[in-house]
């Protein structure tokens, strides 16, 4: 018997995480003093949502929420940010597994795992890819998208180290660990 990749339980959180995410991000935008960058508090919603569901899920939650976004903003889809925001998705959710806390099992080591990566796949998207992405196919000036995904990278890390983090605590705690119940 083949196993789904996506079930229905996937479904409904990438429809749910991406409607959180938009809402965050096009709702709840906080202005950073740089232009076109904004506090963004739908990114702690991505990370979450690709730590328990996965990399599929990280990946369709950020290019939907991102892309729904950009569309009701009124200046065009960002293709290079996007992208981004999929593949930051996709990065933490790579690592579902070892995180635990669909299992209950999100303590320290795990916490420390989750941020681990989340600081590498912001540092990478925003410092690196998004921007080198926009001189290349928009033909942006170096200077100002580098200056826009350091300080996008920066924010991300520390919103999704203490929001991210304080969801994936508080989800954890409703879960039953493996092997807590004991037979009477």
């Amino acid at each position: 018997m083949s196993k789904k990749i996506i079930s229905v339980k996937m479904v409904v959180a990438i429809g749910i995480g991406a409607a959180l995410m938009f809402v965050l991000m096009r709702f709840v935008a906080i202005p950073t003093g740089i232009p076109n960058v904004n506090l963004n508090l739908g990114i702690a919603i991505l990370a979450f949502f690709a730590a328990v569901f996965g990399p599929i899920a990280g990946f369709l939650i950020g290019f939907i929420g991102h892309t729904l976004t950009d569309l009701t903003w009124g200046w065009g889809v960002w293709w290079t940010w996007v992208i981004g925001s999929a593949l930051f998705g996709l990065a933490v959710g790579f690592f579902w597994k070892r995180y635990k806390i669909e299992e209950g099992g999100f303590g320290l080591k795990q916490c420390l795992l989750f941020n681990g990566v989340q600081i590498g796949a912001n540092l990478l998207v925003w410092a690196a890819i998004a921007p080198t992405l926009d001189i290349l196919i928009y033909a942006e000036p170096a200077d100002k998208v580098y200056l826009q995904g350091l300080v996008a990278a920066a924010s991300n890390i520390v919103i999704v180290l203490i929001l991210g983090s304080l969801l994936a605590f508080g989800y954890s705690k409703t879960r039953t660990k493996a092997g807590s119940l004991k037979a009477e």
